[in-house]
């Protein structure tokens, strides 16, 4: 199981009333912290942990909290400071250094589930909005207030306002992928992993077949009107055309070019590009990456996924996808 909201609200709903559950949701945090203010993981009576608001140190210990919450049926704020000597993160050394601060409250019939229901049924409709929640000690969880928008204008990070958490839901990224080879098993593995929604195309016979690709959510096989067809109903966050057929990958970027995506990747390189655009009769996207791929030496079909899909994840976030510590500008290539 991902990580991402939908993953996490998808395998709670079906035991949402066959246990006792405590939503715990990160408020706010200072200095250096795992997780930011809007994860939120759930924690069932018979020891169900789905999500995680830490790196793995502080989930045992927010568990045991959770019980006092399902028994008081009141919300508990709790705060792990990594710089005090006397606080639990510090003694179990955590060694981040910052403050996490979490709510804890029960999810049940009573308190309409706190409205997660309703965020699982947008997110499943691949539609976004905030997921509005009361921040506070003590509250019975009869009188919890919370609040869901459908298509609201929201930012990647979670605000407060107040004393509620505005937390923005998204749906996964719909990854596309054109060509069903066979290096595009790993490819699909890995975003599977990431918890990306994922369609594939390939019209041969031969590929993209449903025993190589049961990770995927939709699986095509259709000719050019039926592409465009599925291209104009089911929005394109992100896709890597690799059929390794001239005229198929002309085709696909043909479609492709008439989406929003934000990400079109393309396997081979520059001259072979060249004769995609040309026979599709297109000019480059501007959001075109061929090759497709970051720079970190991959060969195999796993490495160049893994370069492909971090260099989609990065044009998605708005970043460079170079270090973060600097340790490749310091590297002397003909060593390392």
């Amino acid at each position: 199981m991902s990580h991402q909201q939908l993953d996490i609200l998808n395998q709670w709903s079906p035991q949402r009333d066959s246990s006792q559950w405590v939503l715990g949701v990160v408020y706010s945090t200072a200095g250096s912290a795992y997780r930011k203010a809007g994860a939120l993981m759930l924690f069932g009576s018979e020891g169900q942990q789905l999500g995680m608001l830490s790196g793995g140190c502080l989930e045992s210990d927010l568990h045991s909290k959770a019980r006092r919450v399902m028994h008081d049926k009141r919300s508990a704020l709790v705060r792990y400071d990594g710089n005090d000597e006397d606080d639990m993160a510090f003694q179990m050394g955590i060694g981040c250094g910052g403050t996490v601060d979490i709510m804890l409250q029960v999810v049940e019939a009573d308190n309409h589930y706190l409205g997660l229901t309703e965020v699982l049924n947008n997110l499943r409709q691949r539609i976004s909005g905030n997921h509005d929640l009361a921040i506070g000690s003590g509250i019975p969880c009869a009188t919890h207030s919370y609040h869901v928008t459908r298509n609201a204008p929201n930012t990647d990070r979670a605000q407060m306002r107040e004393h509620t958490l505005i937390v923005p839901y998204t749906p996964p990224p719909h990854l596309f992928v054109a060509g069903g080879g066979i290096d595009a098993r790993p490819l699909i593995d890995i975003a599977h992993t990431l918890g990306w929604h994922i369609s594939l195309w390939d019209p041969r016979p031969a590929h993209g077949r449903q025993e190589h690709f049961q990770k995927v959510h939709h699986l095509l096989d259709g000719d050019e009107s039926h592409l465009q067809h599925y291209l104009a109903s089911q929005p394109v966050d992100i896709a890597v055309v690799m059929s390794h057929s001239v005229s198929l990958d002309a085709l696909a970027m043909k479609c492709l070019s008439k989406t929003e995506a934000c990400y079109i990747g393309l396997l081979g390189p520059d001259h072979r590009m060249q004769q995609v655009l040309s026979t599709a009769g297109i000019a480059k996207p501007k959001v075109l990456a061929g090759p497709a791929g970051l720079s970190i030496g991959g060969t195999l079909p796993e490495s160049i996924a893994m370069a492909i899909l971090a260099e989609a994840q990065a044009k998605m976030a708005g970043r460079q996808g170079g270090s973060i510590s600097g340790v490749l500008d310091l590297c002397d290539l003909s060593h390392c």
